[in-house]
């Protein structure tokens, strides 16, 4: 695989947000859109592990790889602090 150009990314990520912003109603907080030699691929953050895994179904991995070419890889993380520059927060568990 290799890095798409810029536009490509962008234009390939507005088509797909309507998807993730929909998913809000689900449980997710934010998507981050990765474009890099490895491939494509995102960083998401759930409300839950248990919303994120109703998502990332077998049926939602065959999507992917009919799309993609490639089965895609899901790693799960525990979240408990966060540093919000932008808000000029850190937050513990979700609390401040």
């Amino acid at each position: 695989m290799t890095k798409r150009p810029r536009d490509a990314a962008v234009e390939a990520a507005r088509k797909s947000a309507p998807t993730y912003t929909a998913l809000g109603a689900k449980g997710l907080l934010k998507k981050y859109y990765l474009n890099g030699e490895a491939g494509g691929g995102g960083v998401y953050l759930w409300e839950s592990e248990a919303a994120a895994r109703a998502w990332y179904t077998p049926e939602w991995e065959k999507r992917m790889a009919a799309a993609f070419g490639a089965v895609p890889t899901v790693t799960y993380y525990d979240n408990h602090v966060v540093v919000d520059n932008a808000a000029g927060t850190v937050t513990v568990d979700g609390t401040g």
